[in-house]
């Protein structure tokens, strides 16, 4: 056992996390949690569980966290290897850092690990946890899962409203076209145009107007900015659940702020789309929100769609699909910057497939591998949940040898995989030319790149993704030539959340680049 001062002293290091107001509550609430704690501590050991750095009592390896968790757990993997276990106060957290370790977990006992640990801030944010990404595996995920993938997200569903994504990316285009060689954050136009699409397939709806779409593609990105932020910060209620009722740090208070602002946007559609009588039925438009509330009317008795689950779903949409969706073509954006030579062979792609005379279409992006190469060595290099969304095991489980406990919260480090030089040449390196070949896809069946995840809980959303970055990224570069204020040098630093991002916007000068003015309308 550590001696007493380096305990005190971690235990005060962790307190900086609490709100002051709470610390002595916390405190005292805390003796309780220590006696189940000296339980398990002390009960016999039958298990041989992953090796990994020692901790304090009582909070384990809390104290030595680094806010930079990718990075931080690839150092802990070439110390420990391929599986480590951290104690995190009240949890076991387990880091995959190796593909064979990854693919006996999610080929070989995928079913066991088919659930998910779920943060209370997750909780708060998709209305008790009721959506496709934190429903426990079963009858219920299995039904959001086949509306995400056969009926929403499958090629069918996305081709029958690809005019809403075609109107949105015209409009960005419109609204570039007139800030031509004005500096332009590029992260902020691509999100509001992500979210733009995102909603109009939603519920047909946008943001219009110049003023109104420069200051909204800041509020919007930062509330879901704030929203992935609190879903990946270290919380004191997910690592000793029975300090969850009292909300130490806050964070719960903080996201029902947040999802409040969506959450009334959500509502206002929803009540308008009720309010509907038959006599106004061919005004009702063909988006997703149509499909579900005739689907929670008219679904499966055994398993329906609740309201609830109904509004999980359009928050898992617009959260998981426009900061993932832009900071990819934020991060390729710069990489091509960076790499001019990289850049110069997409616009020759472009030049060819598209020509100098026409807009970039949706159907043009299968005749695209070059470009397709970009996105995929983006999502190598910076994936954009590096550390997926963790899964849990429903029973105690052998990997590798070692016991995985029950309900453990596992995280798949697929940053350190990427970049694993035991399996990737020079991974330091931006080089499309590695995918060339179709070994890697997106599916996660190569365990060596799963950037979406693989196994039943995989994202459901990849082929919305690929079309929405291939589109959106072949526009952007086929419609402008991009430049970097004689002031600026690329500087391309990751900072970790739930979700990647830059750690410095990408700010950027458009400039036209075809020659038909009417192009740009």
């Amino acid at each position: 056992m550590e001696p007493t001062s380096n305990f005190l002293h971690s235990l005060i290091h962790s307190l900086n996390f609490i709100d002051p107001n709470n610390q002595t509550r916390f405190l005292l609430t805390l003796f309780t949690a220590f006696l189940l704690l000296l339980y398990v501590k002390f009960w016999p050991r039958r298990f041989r569980l992953p090796p990994g750095p020692p901790g304090v009592p009582l909070l384990g390896n809390l104290p030595f966290l680094d806010p930079e968790l990718h990075t931080y757990f690839t150092e802990l993997g070439k110390k420990y290897g391929p599986i480590v276990k951290l104690q995190l106060g009240g949890k076991i957290g387990i880091i995959v850092n190796s593909p064979s370790v990854a693919r006996e977990i999610l080929k070989d006992h995928d079913i066991i690990f088919a659930n998910r640990d779920v943060p209370q801030a997750g909780r708060i944010a998709t209305y008790g946890g009721f959506d496709i990404s934190w429903t426990p595996y079963g009858p219920e995920w299995r039904m959001l899962r086949k509306i995400c993938t056969i009926k929403m997200l499958s090629n069918a569903g996305l081709d029958s409203v690809y005019e809403l994504r075609h109107r949105e990316v015209k409009n960005t285009v419109a609204h570039l076209y007139r800030r031509a060689g004005s500096a332009v954050n590029v992260g902020e136009q691509v999100f509001l145009t992500v979210f733009n699409v995102v909603t109009s397939m939603l519920w047909g709806g946008s943001v219009d107007g110049e003023k109104i779409r420069d200051g909204l593609a800041a509020e919007f990105r930062q509330t879901i900015s704030d929203i992935t932020g609190l879903l990946g910060k270290p919380n004191v209620s997910d690592f000793f659940p029975i300090l969850a009722r009292f909300d130490f740090q806050g964070i719960e208070k903080q996201m029902l702020k947040l999802v409040l602002k969506l959450d009334t946007i959500f509502e206002k559609m929803i009540d308008e789309r009720l309010k509907m009588t038959d006599v106004d039925e061919g005004a009702k438009k063909n988006d997703f929100l149509q499909f579900l509330l005739k689907l929670k009317d008219e679904g499966d008795s055994k398993t329906p769609l609740t309201m609830v689950q109904l509004k999980g779903l359009l928050m898992d949409m617009v959260i998981g699909g426009t900061d993932t969706s832009s900071n990819t073509i934020e991060f390729a954006m710069a990489e091509m910057m960076k790499n001019p030579k990289v850049l110069e062979k997409a616009k020759e792609e472009l030049a060819i497939v598209v020509g100098e005379q026409n807009i970039v279409e949706e159907s043009h992006i299968q005749s695209l591998p070059y470009l397709k190469a970009i996105m995929k060595e983006t999502l190598r290099l910076h994936p954009i949940l590096p550390l997926l969304v963790p899964h849990s095991p429903s029973q105690t489980t052998v990997i590798s040898k070692y016991t995985i406990p029950k309900g453990s919260r596992v995280f798949f480090n697929v940053w350190a995989i990427h970049r694993d030089p035991n399996n990737w040449e020079n991974p330091l390196e931006f080089v499309p030319e590695r995918f060339f070949n179709d070994k890697f896809d997106f599916s996660g069946s190569d365990f060596r790149y799963l950037p979406f995840g693989s196994g039943r809980r995989n994202c459901a959303g990849i082929a919305m993704a690929e079309r929405m970055v291939m589109y959106l990224l072949a526009t952007l570069l086929h419609s402008f030539d991009w430049k970097l204020n004689e002031v600026e040098k690329i500087e391309i630093e990751e900072k970790f959340g739930i979700v990647l991002k830059m750690k410095k916007p990408l700010v950027l000068i458009p400039r036209p680049r075809l020659s038909d003015p009417t192009l740009y309308q």
